[in-house]
């Protein structure tokens, strides 16, 4: 098994604000993707759609302003039964983002991609929080023709 690890800082002292980015359509929508749907409570499933594609995600952890975890159950087959786990925790005059993509079968050339798109959305979401712009699909950085 192989996972994709990134930690941000958001220049905020709310943890709430983050955790509002990753568990609200409208937040989710403000640096993933324009084309977000669904529930993000517990049990809920989140629809995420981009040009090439998308994905589905189940809600099956939420610690408000500390930890949001989805599992994949619809999307590219490497992503399915992965897991995206959010732990958000606040240090100073930042609130700290431990990302993690778990579960990868292998480490494929597709996992590279991912691994630098979650990165570039990372940005996004920390943009979206401190600034109140994110840049969203299809406002993000193009890297390839996988999008």
């Amino acid at each position: 098994m192989a996972d994709i690890l990134h930690r941000v800082g958001v220049r905020t002292t709310s943890p709430e604000k983050v955790y509002e980015a990753l568990t609200t359509v409208d937040g989710l929508a403000g640096w993933w993707t324009d084309d977000t749907k669904g529930s993000g409570e517990v049990g809920g499933v989140l629809e995420f759609r981009f040009p090439p594609g998308g994905f589905d995600m189940e809600v099956v952890e939420l610690k408000p302003a500390e930890r949001v975890v989805w599992k994949v159950v619809e999307g590219p087959e490497e992503w399915i039964g992965t897991t995206i786990d959010w732990k958000l925790r606040q240090d100073g005059d930042y609130t700290i983002v431990l990302f993690e993509h778990q579960g990868w079968k292998e480490p494929v050339e597709f996992m590279n991609h991912c691994s630098t798109k979650w990165g570039s959305y990372l940005m996004s979401m920390k943009s979206l929080v401190e600034t109140g712009e994110g840049a969203p699909s299809p406002r993000d950085v193009q890297i390839s023709d996988w999008h």
